[in-house]
């Protein structure tokens, strides 16, 4: 088996951020909805905006900004190794995104035991509502990031091998082969003599 090599591509990158930042709004923006959909009011902007300014007020924009730069690094990371990956743009990227979440749920003991404002956030260990709030919101990240980075950065297309003998497949309509050869008309282009 042969493995695709993998090269930096300063563009795809690039590209890759904008889509992340992209999908990560989209789950900011969402937020609201899912605390009421999954009964919690676990709020990733709210986490992130709080560590920054220690307080219960202003931390929207510098949460808002964390986070859209967190998805865009995701983003900047996950296009160099979609082309690596199989399947659909959609199911990589939600694979990859549920991956991270799985992989760093158990962080948020360290949120719960030092965040700055832990009294006031809720608890993340042991709650399965907030477990699974996050994976909904990891899901529709990676759906999001998939197909926004395969978009922005299009697969090229195979070369197209040309016919070895272009001569082999002319064939008259009714299918008894090449009507010049049958009319003993010399192909200038082929270099055939008229018989």
């Amino acid at each position: 088996m042969v493995l695709p090599t993998m090269s930096f591509d300063t563009r795809r990158t690039l590209r890759g951020a904008l889509a992340g930042a992209l999908a990560t709004g989209v789950w900011a923006l969402q937020q609201p909805l899912d605390k009421r959909a999954f009964g919690s009011c676990y709020d990733d902007v709210e986490l992130l905006g709080r560590f920054v300014t220690g307080t219960r007020d202003g931390w929207f924009a510098p949460g808002l900004a964390l986070h859209v730069g967190n998805g865009a690094l995701f983003g900047a990371v996950y296009a160099q190794l979609a082309p690596l990956l199989p399947g659909p743009p959609a199911a990589r990227g939600t694979f990859v995104a549920l991956a991270e979440h799985v992989a760093l749920w158990p962080a948020g003991r360290l949120s719960d035991r030092h965040h700055p404002g832990r009294d006031e956030l809720p608890v993340l260990t042991g709650s399965r509502r907030a477990f699974w709030q996050a994976a909904w919101r990891h899901a529709l990240f990676g759906v999001l990031l998939g197909e926004l980075e395969s978009r922005l950065n299009p697969q090229p297309l195979p070369p197209v091998e040309p016919d070895p003998d272009p001569l082999e497949h002319h064939v008259s309509s009714n299918g008894h082969g090449d009507i010049a050869r049958a009319a003993g008309v010399a192909r200038v282009d082929s270099g055939i003599p008229p018989e």
